[in-house]
């Protein structure tokens, strides 16, 4: 669990200073309506958010990523 700690601190980082950073893999998830999305931490998981009022994220989840 150590290593998905360190990989985790390192996407969060990632994150707050570029949403958008390509390794981040960023995306809105299905049914879109939701408004929910994922970034990635690494090839296995994945961290799922939403937007808040005032450009804030809530990050509700960090789950498997789920291939088909």
């Amino acid at each position: 669990m150590h290593g998905l700690s360190k990989k985790w601190v390192k996407a969060k980082n990632l994150f707050e200073n570029n949403p958008s950073h390509p390794s981040l893999n960023t995306e809105l998830l299905e049914p879109k309506h939701r408004l929910i999305y994922s970034f990635r931490i690494d090839r296995t998981y994945r961290a799922l958010f939403i937007c808040l009022p005032d450009s804030k994220i809530e990050i509700v989840a960090v789950t498997k990523h789920y291939r088909k």
